[in-house]
């Protein structure tokens, strides 16, 4: 099993980055076809072999400047070894309408003769109509032969949308699209049952208002900015804040409304943060975009704004202003870097970012600016839309700088 390491806390988006929980692309990739993608939210299907050895650079990137890396597939593995939680994972795979009682019967039966190992591969991989040989029954036989029994999870990949920790406590997220909600499940039970979390208590929990992590950002210490648009809802903004203020994780909250579009579906799309002070954000909303000012107010919430999101984040943040750096250097090559994914870096220290290498005006502009870059590699990763940000959720960041 993994080894129970140093706690799991994280204030900010750019402190000293010490652990990361990502999730190397597998078979479950090798179930996208041109029929099921789009369902699947992936606009392209990616060369899985490349694709993991883009994955496997990341990961050694990020070890190289000694981050501890934790994989969803091991951990998941290792808490499957449980009973209950094996017992939580069939329950929650099977309470499925689409199937009626004999395919349930049949599928639970199947699921519980799998090794742990076996297991986790099935409800990460999903379970094809032709794999379940066993299988009976009106519902099986009405299926098309090519119809999954247990959806595949290709978005697993993106780490960042299914969990995001706030201080010592970890947000399991809700999902707006129906073919992601199985992540946050297991993202939950490995949280639940691995004894490397061990009396960890979630701040939010997949039953509630949509969240999504990739729109949840930790500007400073007690300030969370949190974008509402395709994927997280108002009212997930707003049960996330209550949240956060009812644990004294927060005493700001900034409501970021974000374009509802394919090219902008999480806030970190369009901004995220490589110092305690600085940002990299897509031009043409730099400057319009907007937030509004949530803090507690006598055992409710009180809400003010619209303000320039710049101003706005500055004043929580305690600062005179927040330095912007632009996506590219013309509007045609900031739209396509900002496709790309050129605002969606990692930071891995203050000043330190991990970024696509394709994205050479946005990478120039950061290193003009003093911004040490480290490029990886992305053609196959970059299809289902995320970058090096949404490929991570950090479990530990130490505390940032004054």
């Amino acid at each position: 099993m993994t080894q129970t390491t140093n706690g799991h806390r994280v204030t900010s988006e750019v402190g000293r980055l010490r652990t990361v929980l990502l999730h190397r692309p597998g078979a479950e990739l090798k179930r996208l076809t041109p029929r099921n993608s789009a369902k699947l939210l992936f606009d392209a299907i990616p060369w899985v072999g490349r694709a993991q050895e883009e994955h496997d650079a990341f990961a050694q990137a990020l070890r190289d400047r000694d981050v501890e890396v934790l994989y969803v597939s091991e951990l998941l593995q290792d808490a499957l070894e449980f009973e209950a939680a094996r017992d939580e994972a069939i329950a929650q795979v099977i309470d499925d309408h689409r199937w009626g009682d004999q395919l349930r019967r049949v599928v639970e039966g199947h699921l519980r003769d799998l090794h742990p190992e076996d297991l986790a591969h099935t409800l990460v991989a999903g379970l094809a109509h032709e794999e379940l040989k066993s299988a009976h029954g009106l519902v099986y036989r009405l299926m098309d032969e090519l119809d999954f029994i247990i959806d595949p999870l290709p978005g697993l990949l993106f780490t960042r949308d299914s969990s995001a920790w706030v201080g010592d406590r970890v947000a399991l997220t809700s999902f707006a699209m129906p073919a992601r909600r199985n992540e946050s499940a297991l993202t939950g039970l490995i949280y639940r049952h691995h004894p490397r979390f061990a009396g960890v208590e979630p701040v939010y929990d997949p039953s509630m208002e949509h969240v999504e992590g990739g729109d949840i950002m930790l500007l400073s210490p007690g300030v969370v900015a949190v974008g509402t648009g395709e994927r997280t809802t108002p009212a997930g903004v707003e049960r996330l804040a209550r949240q956060l203020f009812a644990a004294g994780l927060a005493h700001t909250v900034l409501a970021v409304p974000i374009a509802q579009e394919r090219a902008t579906m999480h806030l970190d799309t369009v901004c995220t943060m490589v110092d305690v002070d600085t940002v990299v954000m897509y031009p043409p909303v730099a400057y319009s975009l907007e937030a509004f000012t949530v803090t507690a107010s006598n055992g409710d919430l009180r809400v003010s704004g619209p303000r320039l999101f710049l101003d706005a984040a500055a004043e929580a943040m305690g600062l005179d202003r927040l330095k912007v750096i632009d996506t590219g250097l013309d509007p045609v090559t900031a739209e396509r870097e900002q496709w790309d994914d050129g605002n969606n870096t990692l930071a891995v220290a203050p000043r330190v970012c991990v970024a696509y290498e394709r994205n050479v005006e946005t990478n120039s502009q950061l290193e003009a600016a003093g911004i040490e870059v480290i490029r990886i590699t992305g053609s196959e990763l970059g299809t289902g839309r995320g970058g090096p940000r949404c490929m991570s959720c950090p479990i530990l960041r130490d505390a940032p700088a004054a």
